[in-house]
């Protein structure tokens, strides 16, 4: 999916708001996208509406309701919402949020989100920055903001929102078993400034007293060290398979292959033996803290 610039002004005064225009290759949202747009267009016409009184009722440009009606973006929440009322829907068009709160985000992203959400066990090491799953808000979108090249503004939004949603599978219950194994320095650099860095410290606190979740600190004081080949992830599902991803390794691509999780595995756990424990990990955390 690609994001279109600044909003421009259109018919009945109103912004045509930056919105994300669909993946043609994403299969699957391109048909849900596509019907969502067909049934605006249907409670439209069902109200006596042309889309530029529509546009210009709920406060967006004609162009966007064409756009949307026509399958080629995909409306925010609340434009559903603006809608559903003027057109007197009675909740059947803001029902469709649901339905459009997955495609928008990038495939790729739904495809990890999807298998980490049927995850029952999840390994990590991160050596550069804070795993997705631990990351605040504000951090995250400091972390896309320093990208180059550049993300517009509006993509940086809706990274920060995946990345965010992501997070749900904490909320599980029973949750899944979640292991991180992260490098000191992810922990001292100031990433969107120091009071980001401290409100990230603090939530690192809170989730690492959850009962299934394990966060490790690899000092940067160590002779040895199994993971100086980048980061890596493994994934274990209920029906005893597994995904597995090393960085430089088998083209950085996810891998199920016995053979290629053996190696990923061996060095998640050598990794997890060479790190401070749990315990002293919180200690370490806390520490840091407080010379933030």
């Amino acid at each position: 999916m690609s994001v279109d610039g600044a909003g421009t002004e259109q018919g009945g005064g109103g912004a045509d708001e930056p919105g994300w225009d669909v993946d043609p290759d994403d299969e699957s949202g391109v048909a849900v996208v596509a019907a969502v747009g067909r049934q605006v267009k249907a409670w439209r016409e069902a109200a006596g509406m042309r889309a530029g009184e529509l546009g210009a009722a709920i406060g967006y440009g004609e162009d966007l309701v064409r756009k949307v009606e026509g399958g080629r973006r995909i409306p925010r929440p609340e434009f559903l919402d603006r809608v559903d009322e003027v057109c007197g829907a009675g909740g059947k068009v803001a029902a469709m949020k649901q339905d459009l709160a997955a495609v928008r985000y990038p495939k790729k992203i739904r495809e990890l989100a999807k298998m980490e959400a049927q995850a029952v066990e999840l390994s990590a090491y991160g050596s550069h920055n804070l795993h997705g799953l631990l990351q605040t808000e504000e951090y995250a979108r400091a972390l896309f903001g320093m990208r180059r090249p550049a993300f517009s503004s509006d993509e940086v939004e809706r990274l920060v929102a995946a990345r965010v949603a992501r997070q749900s599978i904490c909320d599980r219950s029973p949750g899944p078993e979640l292991s991180f194994v992260q490098e000191e320095v992810t922990l001292r650099r100031h990433l969107g400034g120091r009071m980001v860095l401290r409100r990230q410290l603090e939530r690192l606190l809170e989730v690492g007293q959850l009962r299934n979740v394990e966060i490790q600190v690899m000092p940067t004081a160590r002779d040895d060290h199994a993971g100086m080949g980048g980061e890596m992830q493994v994934l274990k599902f209920r029906d005893g398979s597994a995904v597995g991803r090393s960085e430089g390794d088998f083209g950085s691509r996810p891998v199920s292959d016995p053979k290629h999780l053996r190696i990923v595995e061996l060095r998640c756990g050598i990794i997890r033996a060479q790190a401070l424990t749990p315990r002293e990990s919180l200690a370490f955390i806390e520490q840091v803290l407080g010379e933030t």
